[in-house]
């Protein structure tokens, strides 16, 4: 049986780092040194493979619209807004809003970028439509 190095799980688990980098301007995710996969939400052990030999990269922001929902909201609570899955172009897939344009016009392929933002006093990524 092959032998796998323990993982060590010290300082700040990688949810508080992605939100860190976050906070000065810096959209990561994570890189698995054993597989070579990219993986998204931040964890402490590549989703692939299991290994804890992975470390932090930019992500270019690219991204295509895998689905799309449109949440309907009362007049006097906002405007309906849509809830949307991005295929990143590193492979991963995330959970964000597509921003800027009605949440009714956010499409199926779709090609977005994404920007840091501000959304209900949290800093996220969220998505333009390319080109904007």
């Amino acid at each position: 049986m092959a032998s796998q190095r323990a993982a060590t799980f010290e300082g700040p688990g990688p949810d508080a780092v992605y939100y860190e980098n976050l906070k000065q301007g810096k959209f990561r995710i994570q890189h698995c040194n054993a597989c070579g996969k990219n993986f998204f939400y931040p964890r402490p052990l590549c989703v692939h493979c299991g290994s804890p030999d992975w470390a932090w990269i930019d992500a270019s922001g690219a991204g295509t619209v895998y689905s799309t929902s449109v949440v309907r909201q009362r007049p006097e609570d906002g405007p309906d807004y849509n809830i949307a899955l991005i295929d990143l172009a590193e492979g991963p897939r995330m959970m964000s809003r597509v921003v800027d344009i009605p949440a009714t016009e956010v499409k199926i392929g779709m090609k977005v970028q994404a920007h840091i933002g501000e959304l209900e006093k949290q800093t996220l990524v969220l998505f333009r439509p390319a080109g904007r």
